[in-house]
């Protein structure tokens, strides 16, 4: 993947520019790998819908309870050992998660997996945001384009692995060692020091947080942290349907395994698309713009494919919410990190660690909706999503250059 160079950027300033992108390839990679196997441990397990649901909830529920916990992490170990030490433990509460013999032990290691996956997150993009405020201009996209070239090789992966018949201790096994082994070597590579070294708004821990929102709340504040909340929790809402649900929706119109795997394939090979050309649209247009014109086409695009079910119709619908969504967590992120009068980090930990909302939730919700009606039922939640994100891409920033 060709990105532009910035003339002033150091060598180091590319370096640390590569190992950011590592760390965010094997963040998307870790969870996909898992996402595909779901229907047989579903079916190993004996889980209705509604179990499920509720089950591999479990991830965002560690993730929310961690969540906070990330900003103190980054202060007192700096951003980059904290995301490559969350990677390691999110491999770990992954493979747990696939060798469970039964329910609690499943939901404990997606929690575990959950929780080191919030602190992970919060980490890299911390660190991805200190390496963008040196370029000068966005390229925030481009580290989260590459989380979805690791969730297309992860799913891959697991998509290869089923087909050879790859137990799924053996498979999780070496996800986990690789993508471990991957983070560790990135961390060579990224900004030394400590994230805030001459940063007058350095990374805020717990207590900034909140003494920092008490100092300057005022109504529109408000508003504007609920509108980046919604629109981030619209984005993961849509990842959510692809990890969680279009494995066992497609399998629902007689997919088999290996094809029912490419629901989730193509949503995030088309999210990949977006964050690929989003940097390059955003300075452009600017976030909002872009955002609206995402919502527009996954609602349009999903809505179509579960008014005509079919499987390729399907595959289809997924690719064009992946697409439309693609620039969505990434822009809330860092419309919340700009905010006035907040230090770097506490809007954006408060909307990474809120955002996770919709994956705790949608799961459930879509999960009783299926059990009283139908999966296609439920999956009305992404085109919701969608016209959520038309009406509130106000709260996002309009064309200028990126703050330094």
């Amino acid at each position: 993947m060709r990105s532009r160079q910035n003339p002033s950027a150091s060598s180091s300033d590319r370096r640390a520019r590569a190992a950011v992108a590592v760390l965010f390839l094997t963040n998307g990679a870790l969870f996909a790998n898992i996402l595909p196997r779901y229907p047989e441990i579903k079916e190993h397990l004996g889980l209705g819908n509604a179990a499920y649901g509720l089950s591999v909830a479990a991830f965002p529920a560690g993730a929310i309870l961690a969540g906070l916990a990330a900003a103190a992490l980054i202060r007192r170990f700096g951003s980059a050992r904290v995301a490559v030490a969350g990677t390691v433990l999110t491999s770990l509460g992954l493979l747990v998660a696939g060798l469970a013999p039964s329910a609690p032990v499943f939901v404990l290691g997606l929690f575990v997996g959950g929780a080191m996956d919030a602190i992970t997150d919060v980490a890299q993009n911390a660190h991805g945001l200190r390496v963008q405020r040196r370029y000068g201009r966005s390229i925030l996209n481009s580290f989260h384009a590459v989380w979805s070239i690791g969730a297309v090789a992860g799913g891959s992966m697991a998509a290869a692995a089923i087909a050879l018949r790859l137990p799924i201790g053996v498979h999780l096994g070496m996800s986990a060692a690789l993508f471990s082994a991957l983070s560790l070597v990135a961390l060579r590579f990224c900004l030394p020091g400590r994230d805030d070294e001459g940063d007058e708004r350095a990374v805020a821990g717990p207590e900034e947080i909140r003494a920092g929102l008490r100092s300057v709340i005022t109504p529109r504040i408000v508003l504007v942290l609920i509108a980046l909340v919604v629109i981030a929790v619209a984005g993961t809402v849509v990842e959510d349907a692809g990890s969680s649900w279009a494995a066992l929706y497609l399998s629902s119109l007689g997919a088999p395994s290996a094809v029912a795997a490419l629901g989730f394939i193509s949503l995030v090979g088309a999210q990949f698309v977006g964050r690929l050309v989003g940097d390059g649209m955003v300075d452009r247009f600017g976030q909002r713009a872009v955002a609206r014109a995402g919502g527009v086409v996954a609602a349009l695009g999903m809505g179509a494919a579960l008014a005509f079910p079919s499987i390729p119709g399907t595959v289809l619908g997924f690719a064009t919410a992946g697409l439309g969504v693609a620039t969505l967590v990434p822009a809330a992120m860092h419309a919340a990190d700009e905010l006035p009068g907040l230090r770097h980090g506490t809007g954006l930990t408060v909307v990474s660690w809120l955002m996770r909302l919709g994956s705790l939730l949608s799961p459930p919700l879509v999960g009783m909706i299926a059990d009283a009606s139908s999966l296609r039922a439920g999956l009305l939640l992404v085109p919701a999503a969608g016209l959520a994100v038309v009406l509130l891409a106000g709260a996002l920033r309009g064309r200028g250059p990126i703050p330094r």
